[in-house]
């Protein structure tokens, strides 16, 4: 019978496989669409999606502590806007890279704030898993830019997303809580775009406040709507692996995102990955492994 742990484990790869894909297909929107409209249209659709969930299985958890669910919601869209942000500037291996800065917050935040103990074993697989994204970011080549800097930053705050869903799991539906987050980066995309013909904003901000553009090509509308529904899965899945194990340990198999999406940057026309970048996959898959075991 598969424990707790592994039911966690198992969400998570899921989840990172299908978030890769999104990743890929948010890079090709990303030359029709800004990154503000692919995440409005990412969460309008999701919220539809999971209405239509909750009405035909209403949620049996009663909830409470509306202030978490929407911090969660706002995390979860601010990292979500920097991500999409930094796909459209940089390469999407760099991207997904910078964005995997997440687990080590989350380990920090679940240690400080949550009061979950590391073990020896979850600390050297975290370590071994850091390490190969180091080989596969190769930090001498990427400098320090303010793209890089947001990039961080977005891992940071699906960190704290991450930490909040750990606070609520008990409480709320796992739909409930991905709601919360499609909700929110559904209504602050579109405050932003009612209020954008109006503020002169700075360069460092300029890609929150870019015009509504409403697509006309089939095929724009055909990647939003797989997008949204790629999506969505991989939010349910994302909340229910945290909710099955440690953040620290979904944390670390959280990285394999990074050989994902590696493979969906080489079908999209990236380099193939050299020597370092696929000891780097190595380290993360053996890192996952020890961290798997009981």
């Amino acid at each position: 019978m598969i424990n707790s742990i592994d039911r966690g484990i198992l969400f998570m790869l899921a989840s990172a496989l299908i978030s890769a894909l999104n990743g890929a297909v948010a890079k090709v929107l990303s030359e029709d669409l800004s990154a503000i409209e692919i995440v409005f249209f990412r969460n309008l659709i999701g919220v539809l999606i999971i209405l239509y969930t909750l009405k035909h299985t209403p949620p049996k958890l009663s909830g409470g502590k509306l202030h978490l669910l929407f911090l969660r919601g706002f995390f979860g869209f601010s990292a979500m806007i920097l991500f999409f942000y930094t796909i459209t500037v940089i390469p999407l291996g760099v991207a997904i890279t910078l964005n995997k800065t997440s687990p080590f917050f989350v380990s920090i935040i679940a240690f400080y704030l949550l009061h979950e103990s590391l073990s020896k074993r979850a600390i050297v697989a975290l370590l071994i898993g850091f390490t190969g994204v180091v080989f596969i970011a190769k930090p001498t080549a990427l400098g320090i830019g303010y793209e890089h800097f947001l990039g961080v930053l977005g891992g940071f705050f699906a960190a704290a997303a991450y930490a909040t869903i750990k606070k609520i799991k008990n409480i709320y539906d796992a739909r409930v809580i991905v709601l919360s987050f499609m909700g929110v980066g559904t209504l602050f995309p579109l405050t932003l775009f009612v209020i954008s013909p109006y503020i002169n904003p700075p360069y460092a901000v300029s890609f929150l406040f870019e015009p509504f553009i409403l697509p006309t090509s089939q095929k724009v509308w055909f990647l939003i709507v797989f997008m949204a529904v790629i999506s969505t899965l991989s939010q349910w899945l994302l909340t229910k692996a945290y909710s099955n194990s440690k953040a620290s340990i979904i944390g670390v198999i959280s990285y394999t995102n990074i050989p994902f999406a590696i493979g969906f940057g080489w079908m999209l026309g990236d380099l193939f990955p050299d020597f370092w970048t696929f000891l780097g996959i190595s380290l993360i898959v053996f890192g996952g492994i020890i961290v798997s075991k009981r």
